[in-house]
């Protein structure tokens, strides 16, 4: 088939806001490259970073194949794929040969940082087949986008420092990563305890998966004894490390995935007292990503979304409600 000429984008600008661009499409495909038409996107806390960029926006992207190029072997036209925040690197340094593309130093592709012409917020887009992804047939396109970001996100360290049947996990934050990471912890055979600032999404996280909720205040004063084996960080308020690590079983995991600038204060003899581990993540390899996705569509874990129209009103309604957190809990735009 032809590729079209001209490719309708939602870039980010000056003003803050989302706005309508079109540019010229690709005339051709390299032989590794795969064309697809975007029906949905994702959109992610991350989007607000560049929101003010001369950059088309969006990485939680999900399409259906319309062409490949002559060398493309894991993907048809007519297969439904995802693609999320790393697209590739350049396959042969050590760390795209361990499959970290995110780490890759000679030629990385990834969002913000390369092919600014390119993003979810669009019509089309053409990748190289490094990282998109067939998705299981009994996750709809609207609920696949999410876990391209936020799904990999919360799955991947979880599997990575063994959380298993029996664990007590403590999930701090009922959000766009919280609320995915409820159901995948409990999903894995975890006793799952949620915490979070206030009581009005307490039913909710119940229905989830968790077994047990608490105040984050309440901590403090009542002083239970959790024994925590991991405690997972989805919010962006980082706790008060010294009332939360009491609750820690020794030996014990830290998982930091909210995003925040605020620097990482822990009381160290605590953390060297009950020899706890801690461990940022934000990366996934390929293998991982289909994991994920192989493990979510076996077990049901899926998304809570607001669908709007990928337009600049669409997308303007989506970001205000990120912004304020009134969102529930992941916005998806729908081409």
């Amino acid at each position: 088939m032809s590729l079209p000429s001209e490719i309708k984008v939602l870039k980010g600008s000056k003003q803050g806001v989302a706005v309508t661009a079109s540019l010229p499409g690709r005339t051709s495909l390299k032989a590794d490259e795969v064309a697809l038409r975007i029906t949905h996107s994702g959109v992610c806390g991350t989007d607000l970073h560049y929101i003010h960029e001369d950059m088309v926006l969006g990485h939680e992207g999900v399409g259906k194949v319309e062409a490949v190029g002559d060398a493309v072997t894991k993907f048809k036209a007519g297969d439904r794929v995802g693609f999320g925040y790393v697209k590739g690197g350049c396959g042969k340094c050590e760390h795209c040969q361990k499959g970290d593309f995110y780490y890759c130093k000679v030629a990385p592709r990834q969002y913000a940082a390369s092919d600014l012409d390119q993003g979810s917020f669009s019509n089309f887009a053409v990748w190289p087949e490094t990282n998109l992804h067939k998705l299981p047939d009994n996750i709809s396109d609207i609920e696949a986008a999410p876990l391209l970001c936020a799904g990999v996100t919360v799955f991947t360290p979880m599997i990575r420092h063994g959380i298993k049947p029996g664990h007590r996990v403590g999930i701090v934050g009922i959000g766009g990563l919280g609320h995915l990471a409820i159901q995948f912890a409990a999903k894995l055979g975890a006793d799952v305890t949620v915490f979070s600032g206030s009581n009005n999404k307490k039913e909710e996280a119940l229905k989830l998966g968790a077994s047990d909720f608490w105040l984050s205040s309440d901590i403090k004063t009542k002083k239970p004894d959790l024994k925590l084996d991991y405690l997972i960080i989805t919010a962006s308020q980082l706790p008060d490390w010294e009332v939360f690590l009491e609750q820690m079983a020794p030996f014990g995991h830290i998982l930091l995935l909210g995003i925040t600038f605020d620097p990482l204060v822990f009381p160290y003899m605590t953390v060297l007292g009950k020899e706890l581990n801690i461990h940022g993540a934000c990366t996934s390899k390929p293998s991982e990503f289909d994991a994920m996705l192989e493990f979510a569509s076996k077990n049901g874990v899926k998304p809570i979304v607001e669908k709007f129209p990928m337009t600049e009103d669409g997308a303007a309604k989506a970001i205000a409600k990120l912004k304020d957190g009134s969102i529930r809990y992941r916005a998806v735009l729908a081409a």
